[in-house]
């Protein structure tokens, strides 16, 4: 039977930045999100795929504070995020893996720029091989077969035939499990799968009777990959939190089909007024980060939920 402990990866001590790297007081970013939000009420006020009003509302506001504080820290500093911020309004198209509206893409834009804030300056896994050979990434598969996982995920379905039965399964079964493709490379980190796992278990213990385990839709990528999902119109920054092994997606629609979407929403804006987590809504799952302190902390070894 075998155990793990969430840092047994030495996220502090080899893969994350030293303590000293980070400025000694950290941005308000309870008035930053504020911002964010109040930002993003204006670009509604221009239609959901009006790019110029929103470029000019954007740039009109993003060198002042608070945003300012907190772009200034990311890896491409102030005037290049900003610069790159305006780009991507500008060039906004809406499509089947795009943002919902330019100002959906405003307010997740800006929100991940926390995450940056914490891992911008952190090693990304540049390939899916450095991902497949990182020796402090785990195999999840392993852990699901030892039953040391407590939350659901699946593999990408790699071949034709293998996607036309998932695709019929949607249509004959649309709410046996999630509309996601699925995780690419099933490899991650101990602290964020510890992390999910603490999440699993109480969202089990609020959640209506028969409700699904939690699913995680995203995990650990490549920037290879990451730039692969922006040129199939995703929302995919790089820098990212994911390509350094720090950030999850969570499915949310589908417990709508067991009245528990609102509970888990409810967990995870608590984890963030935690201080534990950068949370943002990005539609059908929700992206979650982990903040430094929380890797740094050593955290209890997980038992099996089951025997193994």
């Amino acid at each position: 039977m075998t155990q793990w402990h969430a840092d047994a990866d030495s996220d502090a001590a080899s893969s994350g930045p030293p303590a000293e790297e980070f400025a000694p007081a950290e941005p308000d970013l309870k008035c930053y999100r504020a911002a964010v939000s109040d930002l993003v009420a204006e670009v509604r006020r221009c239609g959901p795929t009006d790019s110029g009003c929103a470029e000019s509302i954007v740039a009109k506001h993003l060198d002042s504070e608070p945003f300012a504080d907190v772009l200034s820290c990311g890896p491409e500093g102030r005037d290049g995020t900003i610069a790159r911020m305006c780009f991507d309004v500008r060039n906004f198209e809406p499509g089947p893996h795009s943002s919902r509206s330019v100002a959906a893409l405003v307010r997740i834009s800006l929100l991940a720029q926390i995450d940056l804030l914490w891992w911008g300056h952190s090693p990304a896994y540049l390939t899916d091989a450095d991902v497949l050979d990182a020796t402090e990434l785990v195999d999840l598969d392993h852990l699901y077969r030892v039953g040391q996982l407590r939350f659901s995920y699946r593999h990408q379905a790699g071949t034709f035939l293998a996607r036309a039965v998932r695709s019929a399964e949607r249509h004959a079964m649309p709410a046996r499990s999630p509309r996601t493709a699925g995780l690419w490379i099933a490899r991650g980190r101990p602290s964020i799968l510890a992390w999910l796992n603490q999440l699993a278990d109480d969202f089990a213990e609020i959640a209506p009777p028969g409700t699904p385990a939690l699913w995680v839709t995203s995990l650990t990528r490549s920037a290879e990959h990451q730039r692969h999902l922006r040129s199939m119109g995703y929302v995919a920054p790089l820098p990212s939190a994911h390509c350094a092994g720090y950030a999850a997606d969570i499915e949310m629609t589908w417990f709508r089909h067991h009245h528990a979407h609102r509970l888990l929403r409810g967990l995870l804006l608590d984890r963030q007024r935690a201080d534990e987590v950068n949370v943002i809504d990005e539609g059908q799952a929700w992206h979650v980060c982990l903040r430094p302190d929380i890797v740094r902390e050593p955290r209890q070894v997980l038992e099996p939920a089951h025997g193994g």
